[in-house]
């Protein structure tokens, strides 16, 4: 019995031990990330002149660039409209390029499901198929809120749900994005939706802005209006209720 009892408690300890050590072990990657993504270095704002630009003049496209045939103008709105199949997401770009700013902007999905979004802090990227597409960081609405990194990371650890409770979906939709050193702030419809650092800001780069007309295999209509951008803009959101 005594040695039954020792082998027993000999064979508890090396499977508690065996336990502690995988527990020690095995988390320690992912627990790593998790610091990684929760300990996102502080880039300090940029420095540079602040002016205030009307990126779309209500009339005409000038300014920007993009596949004439799927981009017009109407009633003052811009109008991102496909009939055909986009094989590849494509873009509205601006010839100009910003790192730091902040752009109000006002968005509606009118045809399909699918999402729709203003690209930044990444550039034109034809080698992915289309002579306008874009790879970078993405805010997206209506279908999908949140954040996604284009032709990177994917994906973005940014909820979408707070923006979902207050987004429309098939009406029009404020926006404001504050982007500043490595940080991003959203607003939508009054309230502030998403508050996030890039983990990697080696990414962040000055670009255009892009809006977005997702690939897809159906017809898709999305409107984008009264899109006004300040370069190195005070630290704070300006259309939160």
């Amino acid at each position: 019995m005594k040695c039954t009892a020792a082998s027993l408690k000999l064979s508890i300890g090396l499977l508690l031990t065996g336990m502690a050590t995988a527990l020690f072990l095995a988390p320690e990657g992912r627990a790593d990330d998790q610091d990684k993504a929760k300990k996102a270095p502080v880039v300090p704002p940029r420095e540079g002149k602040s002016e205030t630009i009307n990126l779309f003049n209500g009339k005409d496209l000038d300014g920007w660039e993009g596949h004439e045939h799927l981009w017009s103008v109407r009633d003052s709105v811009i109008v991102a409209k496909n009939t055909e199949p986009i094989k590849v997401s494509t873009y509205l770009l601006t010839k100009r390029k910003f790192s730091d700013f902040r752009l109000t902007a006002t968005v509606k999905l009118v045809q399909s499901e699918m999402h729709s979004g203003i690209a930044f802090w990444g550039r034109n990227a034809p080698e992915h198929g289309d002579r306008y597409t874009y790879a970078g960081h993405l805010v997206m609405f209506p279908s999908d809120w949140g954040m996604f990194d284009l032709f990177g990371r994917n994906g973005l650890p940014v909820d979408g749900r707070p923006a979902k409770k207050v987004g429309k979906q098939h009406d029009w939709n404020d926006l404001e994005i504050l982007a500043q050193g490595n940080r991003v702030r959203v607003v939508v419809n009054g309230k502030q939706v998403v508050d996030w650092r890039d983990p990697e800001p080696k990414r962040i780069k000055e670009a255009p802005i892009g809006l977005q007309l997702h690939s897809n295999e159906v017809p898709q209509e999305v409107h984008f209006k009264d899109l006004v951008l300040t370069t190195f803009p005070e630290a704070k959101l300006t259309t939160v209720k």
